[in-house]
């Protein structure tokens, strides 16, 4: 179903959400561990982000709008609005994550202020979600290893706060989407605690749609369309925003073949701008 992609096509801006609402609890939460090893963020950003609305209207930083509730939520994370912008790193896995295919390493890094989060739980959820039947490994093309602090991974996978998901991403006031931009895959809290209003699937799947998404951007792949209505959107659809008839779809992989739709997105409004 993949349309030939056009050479020197650039990874496009991820979209994911901000929420004023705490919803029941996860695996993920726990009484937070001593923070480790904190990281500036003051390295080079890269390229723009892929999922930085810079083609929409930037909102002027007031208050948001709220969201009506998701579909589920997770009231055991608390989190601020703005963190410390530093990080914890967790530990690494020597597990290789896929039997064959381009070897990528990453680091796994929660902002300071994050509260609650079972860390060894999510790093279990993000190395399952990687290395699942039909997540990026599926198709033979991808492996992936955690690794700890003090290695050079291939890409950091960051849990921020709303207000340093802005000073990462860029693109003006959002505080509502993550992103991916250079070496960084920037995930919301906000949205990995509260989900998106009437995403029609458990805030577990929207968590791997979540993560699958913006790393998708980290390998090279660009935002598709909803291929019709009543059919799975691919992973690469801003589901955050709309599934636009389709319904929701968290993997790169169906019945073992890569499953994506034309390239393109929708100008859907964010929440809040």
């Amino acid at each position: 179903m993949r349309k030939a992609r056009i050479a020197g096509l650039g990874a496009v801006a991820a979209l994911v959400v901000v929420g004023l609402f705490q919803l029941p609890a996860s695996p993920f939460a726990r009484n937070d561990a001593p923070d480790r090893t904190p990281v500036a963020a003051s390295e080079p950003l890269g390229e723009p982000p892929v999922d930085s609305p810079r083609d929409s209207t930037p909102g002027k930083g007031g208050p948001q709008t709220p969201a009506k509730p998701a579909d589920s939520a997770d009231p055991s994370i608390t989190y601020p609005e703005q963190g410390s912008v530093s990080y914890s790193v967790l530990p690494g896995d020597p597990t290789p994550i896929g039997s064959e295919g381009r070897l990528l390493t990453f680091e796994i890094d929660i902002e300071n202020g994050i509260k609650g989060i079972d860390r060894t739980e999510l790093a279990r959820f993000v190395r399952e979600t990687y290395g699942a039947p039909q997540g990026w490994t599926a198709g033979g093309k991808w492996r992936f290893r955690q690794v700890g602090p003090g290695q050079d991974p291939g890409f950091k996978l960051m849990f921020v706060t709303p207000a340093t998901r802005d000073i990462l991403c860029g693109g003006g006031y959002d505080h509502y989407t993550s992103c991916r931009i250079g070496q960084r895959v920037v995930l919301n809290i906000a949205r990995w605690v509260n989900g998106v209003p009437n995403y029609g699937a458990s805030l577990t799947e929207y968590r791997k749609y979540m993560l699958n998404h913006e790393t998708g951007h980290r390998l090279g792949e660009a935002h598709e369309l909803c291929p019709g209505p009543g059919q799975p959107a691919p992973v690469m659809q801003q589901q955050t925003l709309g599934l636009h008839g389709c319904t929701p779809y968290a993997w790169p992989y169906q019945n073992g073949t890569r499953y994506e739709g034309r390239l393109g997105k929708y100008n859907d409004p964010i929440p809040g701008t």
